[in-house]
């Protein structure tokens, strides 16, 4: 065999074999369920009593024909061993129908957290039945934030639907949401895309939590994320508003994560008045 072709096949070789490592240890960070990230977010408004509230932000499960009880167990599990004061589920929780998933799903209401677990919708909710969804998320114990507004102990906790939404008339409403609220207190958002900050800094908001950019999932896709979000992942100020974005626990797709690990993320509520 002439030198060359040698060399040749024993670099594509090595090739195949880095490529297939590479899946590998991707699809097993995935599988085994995704880690803890700990951020702390200073709040100017944010009264003293408040300090130090903790926010489970669980994004993109994608529960689904791959990812199914095991891990949504292993979710659960991840996020209840951190001890959160609020657990926030920021979309993308499903993929697939009540009636296919509704096994998948269960182990969901033993999520735990002192004010409980609150939910907004994702793109995907809209592709696999959001109707149906936004009912059996609240009957698994979730508290239901669609438009909507609740009042916490020292802040005010906002969702917003889906962009997706709209194609039904179910689409983001910010005015419902945040219109006549108090903007003396602090307000957290829960918006599944990071592309709805704009509305946010308008309305006041002063942190948003937000997923489905998975941080790009596959290189290069960390690009791609990037050229249609304006975070991609971490945190970033926006004027007065801080943006929160969340790699997310599962993954869409082929199971593989390479450079951008998945992960609940407990986001730690700091007052500058303490």
């Amino acid at each position: 065999m002439p030198r060359r072709v040698f060399v040749a096949r024993v670099m594509g070789g090595a090739a195949v074999a880095a490529a297939a490592t590479t899946v590998g240890i991707g699809a097993h960070g995935v599988l085994d369920g995704p880690g803890v990230k700990r951020v702390a977010v200073p709040l100017a408004k944010l009264p003293r009593r408040a300090d130090g509230f903790r926010i489970a932000v669980v994004s993109d499960v994608h529960l689904g024909p791959i990812l199914g009880r095991g891990f949504a167990e292993r979710v659960v599990r991840t996020v209840n061993d951190t001890r959160p004061d609020l657990v926030a589920v920021v979309g993308d929780l499903v993929d697939g129908s009540v009636e296919h998933l509704r096994s998948a799903v269960e182990p969901l209401a033993g999520l735990r957290a002192r004010h409980g677990a609150f939910f907004v919708t994702g793109n995907h909710e809209y592709f696999s039945g959001a109707e149906q969804w936004v009912e059996h998320v609240q009957e698994l114990g979730m508290h239901l934030l669609a438009n909507a507004r609740a009042e916490l102990p020292g802040f005010d906790l906002a969702g917003v639907n889906d962009v997706q939404g709209e194609r039904t008339g179910q689409g983001p409403d910010f005015g419902k949401a945040l219109g006549d609220r108090d903007r003396t207190r602090t307000a957290v958002l829960l918006a599944h895309q990071p592309v709805l900050i704009e509305d946010a800094v308008a309305h006041g908001v002063d942190l948003q939590l937000s997923g489905h950019t998975h941080g790009g999932q596959l290189w290069p896709g960390n690009y791609l994320a990037g050229l249609a979000n304006p975070t991609v992942a971490g945190l970033e100020r926006y004027g007065d508003t801080q943006l929160y974005v969340s790699r997310g626990a599962g993954a869409w797709g082929p199971p593989v994560r390479v450079g951008a690990p998945s992960d609940i993320t407990v986001v730690e509520l700091v007052s500058l008045q303490a």
